[in-house]
């Protein structure tokens, strides 16, 4: 029998969440319910004697916000990288078997669920008396074995974890009295993990198939490296301070034939390579188009204030500013600016620090030229 993970939606139970202090910290408890007996989920039967066997696990098991997973796998609560994902100072007890499910009390430390957004939102969320969804996490060995409506057998439960679940809807909804503070007494019970062996089996036979592929390319690789050595090797002689290497017509024959087989060579390369890179650089060749295509509009934004800034203190025709560099407009821009735009027009003065543009009438001067 195969080992699977299966995670189970189930319906909390409609009594009022309450808060009491224990050991000096103050605790919330919300009762739930998970697993009823019996019942059928994608095709698997989880036996009432099986439930009985084993539920006793749940008590003090972690009651995780999500569950967690890692590099997309879901994981134990109680792994280290699974606490440090999901814990928010809650925890399954006082489990018990009632009316045909199994039923149970989340623990919530107020304080420390405060230390985290997580905990936090799950705090807000049965203040606001909303319905929440909760999903129990558990392992079971898979018996191939037909009946009415299934076609497998869950043997050998054991639980691993209750987790408390916020923006996260199944298949069965609050609104279908599924989760922790909803009314009703039906429970839900969806997401086997049967097919998370179906996908891992698809990812490893993906994974084999782009080995392979990688594999070939890896050897057309070293085939070209090869023939490259080939080509250039012994075609420059060693230098001496006396007797500088010259190529002789023989040996430029030999590299100009080698360069045509390179050629050849590198036309018989399949386009799949080519491909590939150009494929794995788009992301940086776009990006730097973005940059140019960003900087430009810049540019161009700056240019047109500059220019206005020049036509309306009378220092150029709009018509030659825009024929002017950015840096020119950024150069001349600031003389049009109030108290500075006398310095083109005022009367030369003496001294070293005179202007050497005073007195001279850029826009009359260009009409003259006309």
């Amino acid at each position: 029998m195969a080992q699977v993970r299966v995670n189970v939606r189930s319906i909390a139970n409609a009594a009022a969440v309450r808060e009491v202090v224990r050991n000096g910290r103050t605790l919330k408890i919300v009762p739930s319910a998970t697993l009823p007996d019996d019942v059928v989920m994608n095709g698997i039967l989880y036996p009432a004697t099986e439930i009985e066997a084993s539920f006793a696990s749940l008590e003090r098991t972690p009651a995780p916000l999500g569950h967690p997973t890692v590099n997309g796998k879901f994981v134990s609560a109680t792994d280290p990288e699974g606490i440090n994902i999901g814990y928010i100072g809650a925890w399954n007890e006082n489990v018990r078997r009632e009316g045909g499910r199994v039923l149970l009390d989340k623990v919530i430390d107020v304080e420390v669920a405060n230390r985290s957004e997580g905990g936090k939102a799950v705090l807000a969320a049965i203040e606001a008396g909303g319905p929440i969804h909760t999903s129990t996490g558990l392992l079971a060995n898979i018996e191939n074995s037909k009946g009415e409506g299934y076609e497998r057998i869950a043997r050998g439960i054991v639980f691993d974890h209750d987790a408390i679940l916020l923006n996260e809807d199944g298949a069965a909804t609050p609104d279908q009295g599924v989760g922790m503070l909803v009314n009703g007494q039906q429970v839900e019970v969806i997401n086997s993990a049967v097919e998370w062996a179906d996908r891992d089996l698809t990812w490893a036979a993906e994974s084999a198939l782009g080995a392979l592929e990688r594999r070939e390319r890896a050897g057309m690789v070293d085939a070209f490296k090869a023939f490259l050595v080939e080509a250039f090797s012994g075609l420059r002689k060693p230098q001496t301070e006396k007797e500088p290497a010259v190529a002789d017509d023989k040996t430029l024959a030999e590299l100009s034939a080698k360069v045509n087989g390179l050629e050849e060579t590198m036309k018989a390369i399949p386009t799949t390579i080519a491909n590939a890179v150009a494929e794995a650089l788009k992301p940086v060749t776009e990006a730097h188009a973005a940059q140019i295509a960003n900087q430009k509009a810049k540019e161009d934004a700056e240019k047109a204030v500059l220019v206005n800034k020049v036509v309306k203190a009378n220092l150029l025709t709009e018509a030659v500013a825009n024929g002017l560099t950015l840096d020119a407009l950024r150069e001349l821009a600031p003389k049009g600016e109030p108290g500075k735009a006398a310095a083109l027009n005022a009367s030369a003065g003496g001294g070293k620090d005179a202007d050497p543009w005073a007195g001279y009438d850029l826009n009359a001067n260009m009409k003259d030229a006309q």
